[in-house]
């Protein structure tokens, strides 16, 4: 009987922890982005006094050097007192709005709150599966965290290599259009031709488009032969009888993730400049 108790009461006792330290990084969580925050107003409010001292200082000086003659200086003490007057509203609703605990209190605050977590982070020891399950939400963060990462430079990167193949196109027939005053329609069309092929040639090289299409078709086929078989029970799938369908579904699922593996490093090296990789299994030349 003591047995029985004792397993529910370290259950209980393990729910407790987890959920005492969920409540705290939440907490922290929480105190973090306040801290944020703070550091952010705190920092736009320097910026605003930044601002408006330079605006009073630019108006007095102005004033001193054209007192003489008041139509120069008016309208440049116009301006910089309405600068003054925005940046200092600024600065003031900046400040007013951080509160009554200063910035210093809470990350005191913030630092004690993360050594509890610390704390009770190193004294609960979860099960293995809890610890596999968290590690597999982890992964999953990490993963798109990584990919908006990548989406992100990917973006930067193509938007200023467009610029430099388009400014090099454009530098071209910015060259070819020295045609001494003579525009003739001949002449206009042989530069758009010239213009519109190497741009279409840059892309082309850059972006390789054909290679891309081929990879992706022979990926596709390749799923989709392996789904036939899987269904026809033929191939890789012909010795897994009636009883053994969850054995033939990993199979299955272990083959289609090697196409996919396969068709993401080929992905990644197209990605790559010419001099450094080259993807395996070129398609053919048309």
């Amino acid at each position: 009987m003591q047995k029985r108790c004792s397993a529910p009461n370290k259950q209980e006792t393990a729910d407790n922890e987890r959920t005492t330290l969920r409540n705290l990084r939440q907490i922290v969580r929480n105190m973090e982005r306040g801290v944020t925050r703070r550091r952010r107003r705190r920092f736009h409010q320097f910026v605003m006094l930044l601002i408006a001292a330079a605006a009073f200082l630019t108006g007095a000086l102005w004033t001193a050097l054209f007192w003489g003659s008041p139509s120069e200086f008016v309208r440049v003490d116009i301006v910089c007192g309405a600068l003054l007057l925005l940046s200092g509203s600024a600065a003031f609703m900046a400040g007013r709005g951080q509160g009554s605990v200063t910035l210093g209190e809470l990350e005191e605050a913030l630092e004690t709150n993360r050594d509890s977590l610390r704390f009770l982070s190193a004294l609960y020891h979860p099960t293995v599966k809890e610890r596999r399950s968290l590690y597999r939400e982890d992964v999953a963060g990490v993963i798109e965290q990584h990919r908006t990462d990548s989406r992100k430079y990917r973006r930067v990167h193509n938007t200023l290599q467009n610029l430099i193949m388009i400014g090099s196109a454009s530098t071209t027939v910015v060259a070819a259009l020295d045609t001494r005053n003579q525009y003739t329609w001949q002449n206009i069309t042989i530069v758009s031709i010239g213009f519109t092929v190497t741009v279409a040639a840059a892309f082309t090289g850059y972006y390789k488009y054909r290679e891309r299409s081929y990879f992706l078709l022979q990926t596709a086929d390749a799923i989709e032969e392996e789904a036939n078989a899987f269904t026809l029970g033929v191939g890789p799938y012909s010795d897994f009888g009636a009883d053994q369908e969850q054995q033939a579904l990993k199979l299955f699922t272990q083959r289609v993730e090697e196409h996919r593996n396969e068709q993401r490093r080929r992905q990644q090296q197209l990605d790559q400049p010419a001099d450094q990789a080259a993807p395996s299994g070129q398609p053919p030349a048309a």
